[in-house]
């Protein structure tokens, strides 16, 4: 019985390692060329999804590289007036600590066997149990597992839902080395989380294991064609800088200071979306959803943590209905669907949250209730 997972994200991964370890092979098609083909982005909160590292044996490793300082958090006004500021003792738990995904993702690629990832295999279509890729090749299967990402294909086997754009814009930037270019505004940082917000804007900055800090400029309340109307031209790096301190006008100039520093060819435009809450379809036996394929989210912290056990629930499923595609889909279904919907539900409270005129203040208080 042959188990093709499609992406080689982290709840693909998750699902390939759990199924490792309970004596199940599976095969990873990913359509990077190669591991290092891409930046995988910044860094995790890893908190639920500790369950499913445990699940994978991988615990204790994770535990070894995660930041506990990652937990750090500082939360400004645009004026550069400090609301809240919370370091990490350092015998604190280990409750939502940071991890690089870089990191993440090669720990769990180093725990599967050699060639259980076929790099360079970008999926195409999936007909009578063969899957197909753009390549040319193609692989039989008697379950197909969509772990592709926001804008999978493999969904549309399923349902015809779509990510539908969320009303934010962002602007990924970054600062390379910041202790030794910039130490300055990594003291300024801190270790951790560094958050403004005011005027229906944000400005996150993240500390991140590779000394970079990473930055990710928000607009709110914005439409599709944003960074069109707002003439942000992203082949000229420079000057989408300037253009984003522009529209940041009246930021305390440290804050806005971030921006300037950044490296040429860290500057990307992030429009952001999500699949409706609560999204479901009809149990299919040989095809299946993880991660941001079945429930995209606001990137508030639930998506690969929800990945990450949507893997590992799969995984027990099919080694506890082995051979029985049909039960063990509908048994992780029903599960994900509940878990998920809760999370994503949260995941849009806390969106319209960061989405509000008073953004600051109300943040402040879902950290400091009174």
């Amino acid at each position: 019985m042959t188990i093709a997972i499609v992406g080689a994200g982290m709840g693909g991964l998750a699902l390939a390692r759990v199924l490792h370890v309970n004596g199940i092979e599976a095969v990873v098609y990913e359509r990077d060329a190669a591991r290092g083909a891409r930046r995988q982005g910044g860094m995790l909160d890893i908190h639920s999804g500790q369950r499913a590292l445990r699940e994978a044996g991988l615990l204790e490793r994770f535990l070894a590289i995660a930041r506990r300082e990652g937990q750090d958090m500082r939360l400004l006004e645009p004026d550069g007036t400090l609301l809240l500021q919370e370091d990490t003792p350092e015998d604190a738990p280990m409750a939502r600590p940071e991890i690089d995904r870089t990191d993440l993702r090669t720990l769990l690629l180093d725990s599967l066997p050699e060639g259980t990832v076929r790099w360079g295999h970008a999926f195409d279509h999936a007909e009578d149990g063969v899957v197909h890729f753009a390549n040319g090749s193609s692989a039989r299967y008697d379950l197909l597992v969509g772990a592709d990402g926001a804008n999978s294909r493999v969904r549309s086997l399923l349902t015809d839902a779509r990510p539908a754009h969320l009303g934010q814009n962002a602007v990924e930037l970054a600062i390379p080395d910041i202790d030794r270019t910039h130490p300055d505004l990594a003291a300024m940082v801190g270790r951790g989380n560094y958050w403004v917000f005011g005027d229906g804007k944000s400005l996150a900055a993240q500390r991140n294991g590779d000394g970079c800090v990473r930055i990710g400029v928000s607009f709110y309340n914005t439409g599709e064609d944003w960074f069109t109307t707002n003439g942000i031209r992203f082949d000229d790096p420079p000057a989408v800088r300037a253009r984003l301190i522009e529209l940041l006008a009246g930021w305390h100039p440290r804050i806005t200071a971030l921006i300037a520093a950044a490296s040429d060819d860290t500057v990307a435009p992030r429009p952001l979306a999500t699949l409706p809450v609560g999204l479901t379809w009809p149990s299919n036996p040989t095809v299946t959803l993880v991660g941001d394929a079945a429930h995209l989210m606001p990137p508030v912290g639930e998506g690969a943590n929800m990945a990450l056990l949507d893997g590992a629930v799969l995984g027990a499923a099919l080694a506890a209905h082995r051979g029985d595609f049909g039960a063990a889909v509908a048994e992780y279904e029903k599960e994900m669907f509940e878990r998920t919907g809760k999370a994503a539900r949260m995941s849009a409270d806390m969106q319209e949250l960061l989405m509000s005129p008073d953004a600051s203040r109300r943040l402040l208080e879902f950290f400091q209730p009174s």
